[in-house]
């Protein structure tokens, strides 16, 4: 097979799987909407999620059930063999079960759903074939499309699978919208690796203190300011009101090299006469990716970190973000 087959038949999968997605999304019917409804209804009894499914379901259901509590709705898996042996305990009063079959008549999961109901849980039939016979013992369906599989020979799940996963996504996204779920809510869920850091890191974790920042009263010379630049080892001093300790104003060495081209004496010159009064500042108890939101927009270079009364207490030198893999 030459180079150009390899990638149109590459291409050709990739349609076929997207075309699934694509009629799937176009056939959302009021099916879907009750759905989000019985998940609200879970929720409120505080019931939880049951995914099931055999061969290549399986996996699709581990992975919604990732999706939902990840999302603080809780989920759980359930192998529909290992249920007759034990695995039933899983389910209770109130839980809302989908049963993943493409086809429709997957015994496995047909002769679970007596088992889900005699526990008094609501069972949704997901599949791309309205009417089958698992559909007709279900308390609802939810249909996907899949007119053809991505495989050459039409038959290893591919675009039925991504359908059903791309579904299942829906549903989670969806509802997470109506709950008016937040980046924090999430971060609960999440409190590990970059993802994790992005949205628990605050800016007082990374923020200069103390001896490595500059601060000075603004009835300082010149010449003290850039010394204590010097001796903190960073690019810009926060300038305080002496009456109550407040952000006045900021001070770079970009801006005592420019007063130097105009003032021969600037060292000897009051440093408020070329501060930046108002400067761009975050809050210390602020997000660590809200300062990188406003290092992008503003295109400042430090960011002075105030406390709850507008005082200086800290600094974020752009230069230290990346080191932070925020997103």
């Amino acid at each position: 097979m030459q180079d150009e087959d390899i990638l149109k038949k590459g291409r050709e999968c990739l349609s076929l799987e997207a075309e699934a997605i694509r009629h799937t999304a176009e056939a959302l019917d009021g099916a879907f909407v009750r759905c989000i409804q019985r998940i609200r209804d879970c929720m409120l009894q505080q019931g939880k999620l049951v995914f099931s499914g055999v061969g290549k379901n399986a996996p699709v259901c581990e992975k919604l059930v990732g999706t939902f509590n990840s999302t603080g709705v809780p989920a759980v898996f359930l192998n529909p063999v290992q249920a007759l042996h034990g695995d039933l305990g899983l389910c209770g009063s109130g839980d809302l079960a989908f049963l993943l079959s493409n086809s429709g008549t997957t015994e496995e999961l047909v002769n679970l759903v007596p088992l889900l109901k005699r526990l008094d849980v609501t069972v949704v039939a997901v599949t791309s074939h309205p009417g089958s016979k698992l559909s007709s013992v279900c308390d609802d369906e939810l249909d996907f499309k899949c007119e053809r599989e991505a495989c050459p020979l039409n038959l290893a799940p591919t675009a039925s699978t991504t359908a059903a996963l791309a579904l299942g996504d829906a549903l989670a996204m969806v509802f997470l919208d109506m709950r008016g779920f937040t980046r924090e809510d999430f971060a609960r869920f999440h409190p590990s690796g970059n993802l994790g850091k992005s949205l628990l890191l605050r800016v007082r974790e990374v923020m200069r203190s103390d001896e490595r920042m500059a601060r000075l009263p603004d009835t300082c010379c010149v010449r003290e300011a850039v010394l204590e630049i010097t001796r903190a080892r960073c690019g810009t001093i926060a300038l305080t009101d002496p009456a109550d300790g407040t952000l006045s104003g900021v001070f770079s060495d970009g801006d005592f090299r420019r007063a130097s081209l105009k003032h021969p004496d600037v060292l000897d010159r009051l440093v408020s006469e070329f501060m930046t009064r108002a400067p761009k500042t975050i809050g210390e108890n602020a997000l660590a990716v809200d300062a990188l939101r406003v290092f992008e927009k503003s295109r400042v270079n430090d960011l002075v970190v105030i406390d709850a009364d507008a005082r200086p207490v800290g600094l974020i030198d752009g230069q230290d973000l990346p080191s932070l893999r925020l997103v």
